[in-house]
């Protein structure tokens, strides 16, 4: 699940300050399961956007709406039912929406509502952590179903670092080391052997250092 939270009022209220009609447009997918931007959301930014401007003084028609998702061309045509009544999009999608909607109308000015921070999981009502980093070259297979990519500070591929101290990390003394995770996992697995392969140096140009990255379904396309 890609993981959001909505940008400070202040800054969302500064990308409207020309705007007369604004469409606060929702999303369904990932951003309702993390409370950031389904139709909840949506309303309560369209009334804080109310609010910030009229103490500013002015007025403006807001217009609320969502889609089933923002990443998806099929669903971007619903935007067609409010043509002609906005003057800007505020989207409350991930940044993979804002940027569907500009490839797909690229006449519309659409800005974000939230900040993408990472693909997660809530592990309890209402916390969200980081647990895949979308590198495109998974090892899960190797490391008991723990991601050292995304949940290893230094992405370390063959172990903990020295600073690791009773399990925990020297970046951040909260958050566990993931590699002492994984030998334990590995341990509780009897795989525990597995940690003796050393991982040769990664290449990351699979992890969009080299540019977008494009996936192709020859079975899947028209």
């Amino acid at each position: 699940m890609i993981v959001a939270e909505r940008k400070p009022i202040d800054e969302i209220l500064g990308m409207v300050q020309d705007a007369e009609r604004i469409l606060v447009l929702g999303c369904r997918g990932c951003v309702t399961v993390c409370s950031a931007g389904g139709e909840r959301e949506v309303e309560i930014l369209a009334s804080l956007i109310r609010l910030g401007m009229k103490k500013q003084g002015k007025q403006v028609e807001i217009i609320e709406g969502s889609l089933v998702r923002q990443c998806d061309k099929e669903y971007i045509d619903g935007i067609d039912q409010w043509q002609g009544r906005y003057d800007i999009i505020i989207s409350t999608a991930c940044g993979v929406g804002v940027n569907f909607i500009a490839n797909l109308r690229p006449t519309d000015r659409v800005y974000p509502a939230l900040n993408t921070s990472f693909l997660g999981g809530s592990p309890e009502q209402g916390v969200w952590t980081e647990q895949c980093a979308g590198c495109g070259n998974c090892v899960l297979h190797l490391t008991g179903g723990l991601c050292p990519v995304a949940r290893c500070a230094k992405s370390l591929m063959n172990g903990p670092c020295g600073g690791s101290v009773n399990g925990k990390c020297e970046i951040n003394p909260q958050v566990e080391c993931v590699w002492q995770s994984i030998h334990d996992r590995l341990g509780r697995l009897d795989n525990q052997e597995m940690m003796n392969d050393i991982m040769p140096i990664r290449d990351w140009s699979t992890a969009g250092h080299g540019g977008p990255r494009k996936t192709l379904r020859d079975d899947l396309t028209i």
